[in-house]
Formats: C-alpha cells, sequence, structure tokens
C-alpha cells in the first residue's frame, strides 16, 4: 500500500446542511456522482493518549477503496504524512509501531475509540481526468473506548482533500472552502475525528 502526503481541509457542518452546487470550480470540467461507503475505524494510542498529544492518529479502518491501517503524521497545518499497511489482524503492524517509538515509549498501543462514518463522497476532475480533489460529506457516531467510555457522540462534517497527483491545489481548496462556508459550514475546531471524541 503506498505512503502519501494528504493535505486536507476539514468543515463542521449541521445535521440540515445542503452541500452547494461543485460546478464551476477552477479547473474542474466534471463532479462525480455521489459514492456512499460505510467505514468503521478503531483508533489506538497509550493511555496517557501520547499519540493525540503529538498530533498523530494511527486507526485500523474497514469500507472504502483505502480499507487497511493508517499512520499519519503531521507535516504542517493542513498536511499530514499517512503511511499505510493491509488489515491483517487488530495487530498494530511493526512498520507502523517503529514509526511512533519515539512518542509512546514503549507504552502499549490499544484502542482509544471507535468510529462508524457513512462517507458521501464526489470528485472534482479536470479536462484531462485528473482528480483535482475529493469531497467527503461525514455523518459519524464515535464513542471513547477504554475506562474512560462515555457516551456516544454524533456529528457531521465535510472534508476536502486535493488530489495526489493534482500539482498545488491552493486556489482550488480556497474556493470550494468559500462555497462551503457560504452554504453554512464553518472551519472545524478539531484536526482530527478522534480528537474531537478524545477531547470531549
Amino acid at each position: 500500500m503506498a505512503d502519501h502526503l494528504e493535505i486536507e481541509q476539514k468543515y463542521e457542518a449541521g445535521a440540515d446542511f445542503a452541500l452547494p452546487s461543485l460546478a464551476g470550480l477552477p479547473g474542474v470540467a466534471q463532479v462525480t456522482e455521489p459514492e456512499v461507503y460505510l467505514l468503521d475505524a478503531t483508533y489506538y494510542d497509550t493511555d496517557d493518549l501520547a499519540l493525540l498529544g503529538a498530533k498523530v492518529t494511527l486507526r485500523r479502518r474497514t469500507g472504502g477503496p483505502d480499507e487497511g491501517w493508517h499512520l499519519k503524521l503531521p507535516v504542517s497545518a493542513d498536511s499530514r504524512r499517512e503511511l499505510q499497511e493491509p488489515l491483517g489482524s487488530t495487530e498494530v503492524p511493526p512498520r507502523l509501531a517503529a514509526r511512533v517509538e519515539e512518542v509512546t515509549a514503549g507504552r502499549p498501543l490499544h484502542p482509544a475509540a471507535s468510529l462508524q462514518t457513512e462517507r458521501t463522497v464526489r470528485r472534482l476532475v479536470s479536462t484531462a481526468g485528473v482528480v483535482l480533489a475529493e469531497i467527503a460529506d461525514d455523518r459519524v457516531t464515535a464513542q471513547r473506548l477504554g475506562p474512560a467510555q462515555g457516551e456516544p457522540l454524533i456529528w457531521r462534517e465535510v472534508e476536502v482533500e486535493a488530489g495526489e497527483a493534482a500539482g498545488d491545489m491552493t486556489d482550488l481548496m480556497i474556493a470550494v472552502g468559500q462555497r462551503l462556508r457560504t452554504a453554512g459550514a464553518e472551519p472545524s475546531r478539531s484536526a482530527s475525528k478522534v480528537g474531537r471524541v478524545l477531547n470531549s
């Protein structure tokens, strides 16, 4: 499974939020029909949430085209380096565990939160057929695991992720963000879904 740089912006949306038209955006020739995925993810951390404190996320997720293990390491405010491994077992893959050893300092990793997401995806495509960006409208049900387990949290958010092969998509990301904000969405107050759960 390929590792890649993820450039993403996240927006909070109310239950009655209506996704605005995505036609006519810079460089966009086509908006694909919506595809719906059901995602089930378990996030891992130490007892004292060392990964969360370092803005690192580690999850095992089923459903969708990229199911498997994902480790996301911060690069900048809107970008993260993502390392992936196949689903395999529920044991953290050695390569991913090794990449966070400095953070965990030998403390064991265990399930810290579970998230179920109904994701509706639309892709913005250029005249050359290149995916410029992906818009994911997520309806999330999440719960903290372990001794501090609480009531489930339910929310909706929209993620805008730049295409890997599209080059500099800054102008497009800004334009999409403007449309989402005009329609009533707001920049997310949490950098990650699991952060929203574990900080609640």
